[in-house]
């Protein structure tokens, strides 16, 4: 579960984040939808322990994620938007690499190729990820995420730098991966909310504007009320 509360982020006098609030349950596929610097990355780093908020607090399955940000750490899966990955390992020493950090210990073999088949990279495996597509670097960093089984997965921009075909197998694993978990990720793609979300929460200028399921729009279309909140 996430429980957000209050959450605010100063820069200066820049308010990126103004008193934000809400709570994810498992099961639940959120859409964080939002214009270029309206909060979204903001947000994300603060659950993930690498921003602290200026006030208020976020809890993780009951781990505060600043006093307890290692805990959090454990049960997170995290792909940042500028995905940040090491060019000269081959991509499963990368992923054995990153199974150590978590302790996989014994099963860390069989997860790597688990993670390997799931996010469509076996043809590219024994590949320097400096010598990867765009698109095929982004699945490795999803791959890193899935590795330690976290129960909460937290995807920047996930779709960045995939070619369509890509794109829709993501999306899929996204919604498979979030009859088990929460999935909370970023987008400014709309189609990318109706694809995947059950449950979708705008926001504008540091502020939420919507937060509602993907059924109570009823007939009116996500870009029509992204549009009508995010316009002024």
């Amino acid at each position: 579960m996430i429980v957000v509360e209050n959450i605010s982020k100063n820069y200066g006098t820049q308010k990126a984040l103004n008193n934000i609030s809400f709570s994810v349950q498992a099961g639940e596929v959120v859409g964080l939808l939002g214009t270029n610097g309206a909060g979204k990355s903001t947000l994300m780093k603060i659950l993930t322990g690498y921003l602290s908020p200026t006030f208020g607090s976020a809890k993780i399955n009951n781990f505060d994620v600043v006093k307890q940000s290692l805990e959090v750490r454990r049960i997170i899966g995290y792909l940042p938007e500028n995905n940040p990955l090491y060019n000269e390992l081959f991509v499963k020493e990368y992923l054995q690499f990153i199974g150590n950090l978590h302790g996989l210990g014994n099963k860390l073999r069989k997860r790597i190729d688990e993670v390997i088949e799931q996010t469509g990279i076996t043809a590219e495996q024994h590949k320097k990820i400096g010598q990867l597509s765009k698109g095929y670097r982004q699945r490795v960093g999803l791959a890193q995420a899935l590795l330690h089984e976290p129960s909460v997965l937290i995807l920047d921009e996930p779709t960045t730098g995939l070619d369509p075909n890509q794109i829709l197998e993501i999306r899929q694993l996204i919604t498979e991966l979030g009859r088990e978990r929460i999935v909370f990720f970023s987008t400014h793609i709309l189609q990318e909310v109706e694809a995947v979300c059950n449950r979708i929460i705008i926001i504008n200028k540091g502020e939420i504007v919507a937060d509602t399921s993907s059924q109570a729009i009823g007939d009116t279309s996500i870009e029509q009320l992204f549009y009508r909140l995010t316009k002024k």
